[in-house]
């Protein structure tokens, strides 16, 4: 596991897994959120988007997460390790507002600077949409790659238990 790329549903803890494997297995994390969310929830332009995970693609390791639709192709393919947490849409909805809960009025080192924790209506619905909208496209594009380790997670105990395998 070099160069992993952390796909699920908002919520899902996408994120502080790859801070978990980051530190457990000494690769850089990347979070696709950071880089694409400028202060004010302004999203940054297209191209440069392309261009920065692009760079960081070409790296020796890296760990990324983040969906991101326009990019997961290119990422897809560099990736060697694929994980996949695949929760229901209760699971994601309860990490969304337990993480709006906790960090209210706040900005995760996660996000981009100045984006404070919010859920709004389109996000709410794009989080109760994802596994019937996304999560298709998801295994689709991953039936296009054989030569991944896929790693496809459907709880959380499931991904605790190999995090503790990992780190014995």
């Amino acid at each position: 596991m070099k160069k992993i790329l952390i796909l699920g549903g908002s919520g899902a803890g996408k994120s502080t897994l790859a801070k978990n494997l980051g530190s457990t297995l000494n690769i850089p994390v990347y979070h696709l959120d950071a880089i694409y969310w400028q202060p004010g929830w302004q999203p940054l332009d297209r191209e440069i988007f392309i261009t920065k995970q692009s760079k960081i693609s070409k790296e020796e390791n890296w760990i990324m997460d983040g969906n991101y639709g326009a990019t997961i192709d290119s990422r897809l393919e560099l990736a060697d390790t694929v994980i996949v947490l695949h929760y229901s849409t209760i699971r994601y909805l309860y990490g969304i507002i337990k993480r709006r809960i906790q960090y209210r009025n706040k900005t995760r080192s996660d996000m981009g600077k100045d984006c404070p924790e919010k859920i709004d209506w389109e996000f709410f619905n794009w989080v109760m949409r994802f596994n019937r909208n996304q999560t298709p496209l998801i295994y689709q594009k991953l039936r296009q790659f054989h030569d991944k380790t896929v790693l496809i997670f459907h709880s959380p105990k499931q991904l605790k238990r190999f995090l503790m395998e990992l780190e014995d």
